[in-house]
Order: C-alpha cells, then structure tokens, then sequence
C-alpha cells in the first residue's frame, strides 16, 4: 500500500517530514484531523528500528488523539509528532529549538506537548522558538508535566470500570497488575496505593521501580512477561501499546483492562476477543485524556482547580459510554469510537474547518519565537 492510500484509509490530512543534520533531527508529524480544532498532540523520541516503525507509530497515534480529543469534548483536533533517536544521546537545546522552528512553520495548525521521553526541560526549549507548544514550565505560566493528570483520568476510569464490573467505585483490596513505572504509572501506582489496592508492577528500569515504591511502599515487583499471568482484577498498561495481541490475550484472567497506554489493542479484534472472555476494557483514548484536558486550557489561563474539575470528568463520560454500548448492543470500543466520530460528523456539517492562527485563536498565550 503507498503512503497516499494509508492517508486516505485511516483519514490523514497532513504527513511532514523535517530534518536538520546541523542537529541530527529527524522527525515525522502527522496531523489527522482537524475539524474540531487545530490537531494537539504529544512528541516521543525513540530510537525506532526503521523509519516505517516511526510512520506506522505516528500515523497511528495522531489517528487516536482525534478520537480522543472527540470524545473528551475538546475543541481540538488530533496529531502526533514522533523524533527518531536515542533520548539517552541525541538530546541537546539546538535539537528542540530547530524542532520548535519547524512547529512554527506548521502555523498553529499542529501543537506539540511532552509525550514519552520528552520533559518539561526540552518542551522549554521548543517554547523558546513557538508558541505552538503546550506543557510548558509552571515558571513560564503552563502546567508543567501533564503525567499527573493523565494519571487521575485513567484512576478515574478505573473507578467508573469496578462500578461497571464490580457494582462499587472501591478499590480496597482490588489486585491491579501495572505494567509500566513511568511518570504516568508512578503516579498511577500512588493513587491506587492510597485507594488500598493490591499492586503488582513491572518496568524495563530499575530506577523507574525504586520510584514507584517510593508512592507505592506495599507493590510486588514482578518480571515483565509475568505481568500477563497474574490472576488479578485489572490491567493496567501503562509502557508502549499493543501488549493486547495475539500472543498475550489468552493469557490475562483479568476482569478489567485499563490503563495509560496508547493503541493497547494491536489490532481492533482483539477488543472483540475481550468481550466474548468477558473482560471489560475501557479504550485508552477514552480513560487517558487527563493530560490532553489539563495542557488544553493552558492557554485560556491554567489553574489546579479548573484542571482537577475536567479530569475528574472522565468518570462520569466513561459510564456514559458503557452506556452506550449496552444500549447499541455494541463492544466498548465501538461505542467509544461512534460517540466521536457523531461530534466530528456534526461539526463537519456546519463546515467549521479550522483556518485560522494560534495568536488569534489563543490570545492570551504570548509569542516567545526568538530569531
């Protein structure tokens, strides 16, 4: 299939390439759709093994943020932004700033945010050069590392999942299998220490475990393929995506999956394999948009409360679509995806395609681009 055709089959409006030897930057941003709005999403670094790794990962992730920007009520449409490269080694201020340029040059149509190996640090520097960029340093009037928030989204979908299965919102001595002690897993880890689950947690990194432990004292560390065999209540993948596949399905007798990944399933029928072994799963794009909701109003004005209030409502929007999915007699996931594809089909109707800039459509956020 040429590139054109997977484009045009999974929706993509917009596929750049940008390079700059002076830095050793090589980055793909794709913009999916931005009917609701200018596309918003997260920049990962990694070391991909080919470039088609990077595209299929890109293209896949932009695809996700649109549905999840959609079904969170955001006006905002979805992109991604993958750079090829050891996060370890390739890192330097010219590299985020010859990054920042190139974002600028996109103008306002694609805005960038931390996503896996990028931090507050490097977002400061792509701030420098755009101000197409959100996550940016408390300091510089942002909300900083968004992983917090994606963190209480996803606990928040937790709870509305042991409502659906359990018949109760408690999580006292529920037994939760976290794969993943990142930022986002440590502090998922600590909120469901202190809800009084029961955690076992696997992680590539050493360091990233002796943190989790710190906000989870009583965790189980486990080996990274006995993740998938714990006779457990919920699986919470929180690393890389697709750890629902063929390999692994059979293996999980976990009542509930949900966790911070993006793209769990590997392929959409694996959430149909779930339904029929009666394991609910709460689609990532659906429980994990904290993050996504809490960089959003950073340029209406960024504040804790107002932040918490709109997490807090992924509670409420994930019963709704369990909701849905009885009533339409459909798998989880198709009713998530109808719930968003139905906004973005109506505003589509109306002809609402975003043309505009970011200084007229967010004057409050300052120009920090310095030539």
């Amino acid at each position: 299939m040429s590139l054109f055709e997977r484009l045009y089959s999974q929706g993509h409006e917009e596929v750049v390439y940008f390079s700059d030897p002076t830095c050793n930057l090589k980055v793909i941003v794709a913009i999916h759709n931005t009917i609701l709005g200018p596309a918003l999403g997260g920049t990962r670094m990694w070391p991909y093994a080919s470039e088609e790794d990077a595209l299929e990962d890109v293209l896949r992730l932009s695809k996700g943020m649109t549905y999840k920007a959609a079904v969170s009520g955001l006006n905002l449409g979805g992109g991604k932004a993958v750079i090829i490269g050891d996060p370890k080694k390739d890192k330097s201020e010219g590299l985020f700033r010859s990054y920042g340029r190139f974002i600028e040059s996109l103008n306002g149509r694609y805005i960038t945010a931390e996503d896996v190996n990028i931090g507050v640090s490097d977002i400061d520097h792509i701030y420098t050069e755009t101000n197409s960029v959100t996550g940016v340093d408390i300091a510089h009037g942002g909300s900083g590392n968004p992983s917090p928030w994606t963190a209480l989204g996803v606990f928040r979908g937790i709870e509305a999942s042991a409502v659906r299965v359990f018949g109760e919102r408690d999580l006292r001595g529920k037994v939760v299998a976290l794969q993943g002690a990142g930022s986002v897993g440590r502090h998922l880890g600590k909120l469901l220490h202190d809800a009084g689950a029961k955690i076992y947690v696997c992680d590539l990194s050493q360091t990233n475990l002796e943190l989790f432990k710190q906000g989870a004292p009583s965790a189980e560390v486990v080996g990274l393929e006995e993740i998938y065999d714990i006779d457990g209540d919920i699986y919470a993948p929180c690393a890389l995506g697709a750890t629902v596949n063929d390999n692994t399905i059979d293996r999980l007798k976990y009542k509930i999956v949900a966790g911070a990944a993006n793209n769990q399933l590997k392929e959409t029928r694996h959430g149909d394999i779930l339904r029929e072994k009666g394991i609910l799963y709460a689609p990532d794009y659906l429980i994990n948009a904290g993050g996504l909701m809490n960089v959003s109003i950073e340029f209406e004005g960024w504040n804790e409360s107002k932040a918490t209030r709109m997490v807090n409502t992924i509670y409420d929007q994930t019963l709704k679509v369990f909701k849905i999915s009885d009533e339409r007699e459909l798998p989880i996931y198709k009713a998530t995806d109808i719930l968003a594809e139905e906004r973005i089909s109506s505003i589509k109707s109306i002809k609402g395609r975003y043309l505009g800039n970011l200084g007229h459509r967010f004057p409050g956020r300052k120009n920090r681009h310095i030539s």
